[in-house]
């Protein structure tokens, strides 16, 4: 049985505006201010994204990146491209150098298509969201991916492997909702790594996953 389902992404930010303007853009979403950040909304709440303010500015190859579709690529074309052979899609680096991958169907709604995330064990750790989450669960091509995850406004969660390990916080990372009669001791009895515990502004759980990447976990009974 699930523990938990999909609520939202967010993503750091060190000059908010630059990054709503691109990303409610890229992805076709309404944006508007909130508090020291800003909000993504489209016509469903699990499309919902936050963005952070931070003040650390982005120093390494995110872990996690948003895989997108567009029918051209007319619309980054002022954005720095990374060079990637033989593949089916164009790497960029939005205005702060979050990398994301575009791929080109016109036969398709615009706007978000995957969540991807390096892995050391892409197995391994898309098997313990699967366990939380539900959703489909398959390997391919040297990756593992996770389908049909609850309220996720993606195809897919793409884990895929890399050798580096992680270094620092996730500059994008998601938000989950527990299910009722779950409780944060039973995400930590599943391995999550509890990180910070709520407070009078932030009523969330930071956790971390068995790899490290960071997600805040809300809790109904507490609202």
């Amino acid at each position: 049985m699930p523990l938990v389902t999909f609520k939202d992404l967010c993503i750091d930010a060190h000059d908010v505006a630059a990054i709503e303007a691109f990303w409610s853009s890229a992805l076709h979403l309404d944006g508007e201010r909130a508090d020291d950040g800003a909000v993504l909304r489209g016509a469903r709440p699990g499309q919902t994204v936050w963005i952070n303010a931070v003040p650390e500015p982005k120093t390494v190859k995110g872990r996690v990146h948003l895989d997108l579709v567009a029918a051209s690529l007319d619309a980054f074309a002022g954005l720095e491209r990374v060079p990637v052979d033989d593949v089916s899609w164009t790497t960029f680096l939005d205005p702060e150098g979050n990398e994301l991958c575009v791929f080109v169907d016109a036969n398709r709604p615009p706007g978000l298509k995957d969540v991807v995330v390096d892995a050391a064990d892409h197995a391994a750790i898309a098997a313990w969201w699967a366990d939380l989450w539900g959703g489909t669960l398959a390997t391919d091509d040297g990756y593992t991916y996770l389908d049909d995850v609850p309220g996720a406004p993606v195809d897919s969660f793409d884990f895929v492997p890399v050798p580096e390990p992680k270094t620092v916080k996730n500059r994008l990372h998601w938000d989950v909702t527990l299910e009722p009669g779950v409780t944060v001791d039973d995400l930590v009895a599943r391995g999550a790594v509890l990180l910070a515990r709520p407070t009078d502004t932030a009523r969330w759980t930071v956790m971390a996953d068995p790899e490290g990447n960071e997600f805040c976990v809300f809790d109904p009974q507490a609202s």
